[in-house]
Parts: structure tokens; sequence; C-alpha cells
């Protein structure tokens, strides 16, 4: 896998285009595994960019929702994957207040590329890549209408731990990884689109659903559900979709490895 430095500068307009993106047999033809395997590593990419550069985990989160509304509506074969998630780390940090700079940003990616390398020279080729990341940011923003800011589950799974705290046996609660392996399941969300197509109040339960059956904890049981005490308008139905998408990214895990 190339390096930031090797991406292609943006061309006119912030269009980054990845000239070299196509099938092995000269065609344009489209390949939904690979493109998916391909959105995996890159959001692999984005998360681990962003714990060395020291961000939290909504602005993360944002970055990959970015890059996940971004190409649904471009192809991955028109547009350096990589590039554009840069840019998404960038534009993230402004959205969510936790700003980062572009040579960060470079340094940062050039590393994950290129393990034990020096920082790049302040030369042509940084300056270059640098304009295209700001480039490519300006097309992200207009690919998205300007509609950057996202609701996440965070918010609502830190609430539901909360709420169900109070009502497990504090023993069992605290013998059990429950919480730290509910913020786990929602980090491995991000990997995939399934971010952008389940509403987050689901995503939120279907993680600490998971979670609680993992380890076996039994919650108290009433005229409803603790799920549905907690979100009204959430089914059995949801929550298992949400998990089977989250199960389909632990088996492309293993594929990409």
């Amino acid at each position: 896998m190339e390096g930031p430095s090797c991406l292609s500068p943006a061309g006119r307009d912030g269009e980054t285009r990845a000239a070299d993106r196509r099938e092995p047999g000269g065609g344009s033809g489209t390949d939904p595994t690979r493109d998916t395997r391909t959105q995996f590593r890159v959001c692999r990419f984005i998360m681990e960019t962003g714990l060395k550069l020291g961000l939290r985990s909504v602005p993360v989160a944002t970055a990959c929702v970015l890059y996940h509304r971004f190409f649904q509506r471009a192809s991955v074969r028109v547009y350096e994957p990589y590039l554009v998630a840069m840019s998404c780390l960038y534009l993230a940090g402004k959205v969510e207040e936790q700003h980062i700079r572009t040579r960060d940003i470079i340094n940062v990616s050039h590393r994950y590329f290129n393990k034990g390398s020096a920082p790049l020279e302040c030369d042509k080729e940084f300056w270059d890549l640098r304009d295209s990341v700001v480039q490519c940011e300006l097309l992200v923003l207009r690919q998205l209408d300007f509609h950057v800011s996202f609701e996440h589950p965070h918010k609502y799974l830190l609430h539901y731990l909360l709420s169900l705290k109070s009502l497990v046996n504090r023993h069992a609660w605290s013998r059990t990884p429950v919480v730290e392996t509910s913020w786990a399941l929602l980090r491995d969300c991000y990997h995939g689109d399934m971010c952008i197509r389940h509403t987050p109040q689901h995503v939120a339960i279907a993680t600490l659903y998971l979670a609680l059956n993992s380890y076996g904890v039994e919650l108290p049981v009433g005229e409803k559900t603790w799920w549905q005490v907690l979100c009204e308008d959430v089914t059995k139905a949801d929550i298992d979709a949400v998990i089977s998408d989250l199960l389909r990214l632990y088996d492309m895990e293993a594929k990409c490895i």
C-alpha cells in the first residue's frame, strides 16, 4: 500500500483522482467486496491515525462518518481513499473543535505507511500533499452540501450504561467488562457504513445488548424489555439488524488481515 507521500496531488477544483484504480483487465467495473475491504482498511487507518494525533473518540467517529458519506456519493475508484481520509480527519477536527495541523496529519500518515521513517521535509512534495489535503477538504464539503455535523451513538450509550448500572447487581456489574466491551463494539461499528445506515439510538442499544449477552448479565424482567424502556421505537429486529452488520464487519476484518 502506498504511503501518503505517494498520493496524487489534487486536480483542478479539488478533485483528487486515483488514476490507477482500474480493473486488471483495463475495465472500469466495480467489485463491491473489494470496495468494502478498502473502506474497512481506510477506516482502520482513520482510527489509528486519529489515536496517534490525540483525537477524542467523537472527532474520530465524525471523520469516519464524513468518509462514509462522501463515498456514498462518490466512487472509491475515482478518488484516492487515503487522501480523502486525511482530509476527513482534518475537517472532523474543525467540526468537533479539536483542531489538528495538516502537517501533523501528513507526518503521522506518512509514518503509518513507512514505519520508522523520519518526518517529511518541507519540500515541494510536502507542500503538494498539503495542498491536496486542503483542496480535498473543500471537495468533501461540497459533496456533502456542507452538512458535516452528525449525531453519534456515544451520548446515548453513556446514558444507557448509567441507567442499566442501577438495575444490575453491583458485583455482577463490576466483575464483567460490559462497559469496556460496549464502547469497543461501538467503535468497531465505524469501520463500515453501518454507522450511517442505522439510527444512533439503535446502534447504542445493539452494542449494549451484545455486550450484556456476551457475558450473560441478566436484567430484571418487567412489562417491557430493558431496551424498550430505554428507547421506545427500537425493536428486536432493529437490534438484530445492527448486530448482523457488525458480525459481517468482523468477518471482513478476518479477511483483511
